[in-house]
Order: C-alpha cells, then structure tokens, then sequence
C-alpha cells in the first residue's frame, strides 16, 4: 500500500471506533507510557494535545504537568513551536487545526527535551511511522536527537510495514492497547 491508502485506511479504522472505546484504548496506552522507565527518568517531556481520533492525551497531560516540565507543540506555518503546558487556562485554539495550544513563551532548550509521545497515522515494529503528510513531527524530531521517541497508537495502527521516506525519524517504540504493548525495534 502507498501512503495515500494507508491514511484513507487508517481514517475509516479510526472513524468506527465510538469516542467511548478510544477514551477506554487510550487510557492503557497512556498507563503504559506512565509506567515505562523513560517516563519515570525524564523531567521534561513533549506530548500532544490529542485530536479526536489520537490516542487521547487530555486527562494524562492534566495529571502529569504540575510533577514534570510538560511541553505541548503550537503550528507555526510548516513548523512546529515548543511551549510548556501550564494549566488549561494556557490553551489556545491553534491557528491551523483549532488544536489546543498553549500561550507563553516558546520553549527553545531542545536538548532538554528528555522524551517526545508522538502520534500517528500508522507504525510497523520497526519503528517506523507515518504522519498525516505534512511532515511537522520528523522536522520537529530531527532537532531533538538526544530524546526518546515513544509512538502512541491503538493496536489497529500497527502495520507489519509501513512506506517510509529518507527523511522520516524512527521512534525507539511503540505503545499500544494490544495485550504486546510495546515494540522496540533495537530489541531486534
């Protein structure tokens, strides 16, 4: 399969899951990145404010950013923007996706960045991951290479392969809802 028909694939498999199911889904995922040693180690960490059909990450970033520096990515033409999460009050809708973003000052220490969560389209075992096509996250990843890259992904998202191009990052995992919830391809 080409990219363009793993998203339309993806799209529908993410479409037939009620809110409720990915709300329940996320809840283990999120659980196993809490427990996993790389969170437990890092001080700072990037997430994402999910969008509806992302592994959801509302309640862990509410939980989790008054006890770690918690940063959140803001869109800024093709780039991605750093900015700590502070509170809901923070939020912002983001220009181009009306994602929440937060306000303040952009964080620009990217070699403090411990560990990204990163969403998805799609994953293989190997580490490998397919955006939506605009190619923020592997721009924004190549300036961070001192971190641990986690994927975060319903077990549906994880293809035994993915395309990939030259200039897509590799994440050093993968967690999922499936009962293997974790891939590390240097294990391999």
């Amino acid at each position: 399969m080409d990219k363009a028909e793993v998203r339309k694939q993806m799209r529908a498999l993410k479409a037939a899951v009620p809110p409720e199911e990915k709300l329940r889904r996320s809840r283990i995922v999120m659980q196993r990145l809490e427990q996993s040693p790389d969170f437990a180690a890092a001080d700072v960490v990037l997430l994402y404010w999910s969008m509806a059909d992302e592994v959801q990450t509302h309640e862990f970033v509410e939980r989790w950013y008054r006890k770690k520096t918690l940063l959140l990515p803001c869109v800024d033409g093709d780039d991605l923007r750093l900015r700590q999460y502070t509170g809901p009050q923070c939020l912002v809708a983001g220009e181009q996706f009306g994602i929440g973003e937060p306000s303040g000052e952009e964080w620009t220490d990217l070699a403090a960045v411990q560990l990204i969560a990163v969403p998805g389209v799609a994953f293989d075992p190997t580490g490998n991951r397919m955006g939506r096509g605009r190619g923020f996250y592997d721009r924004m990843l190549k300036s961070t290479p001192n971190a641990v890259k986690i994927g975060l992904a319903y077990d549906f998202q994880m293809l035994d392969s993915i395309p990939t191009e030259p200039h897509d990052v590799r994440m050093h995992r993968v967690l999922t809802d499936a009962p293997m919830a974790s891939t590390d391809p240097h294990d391999k």
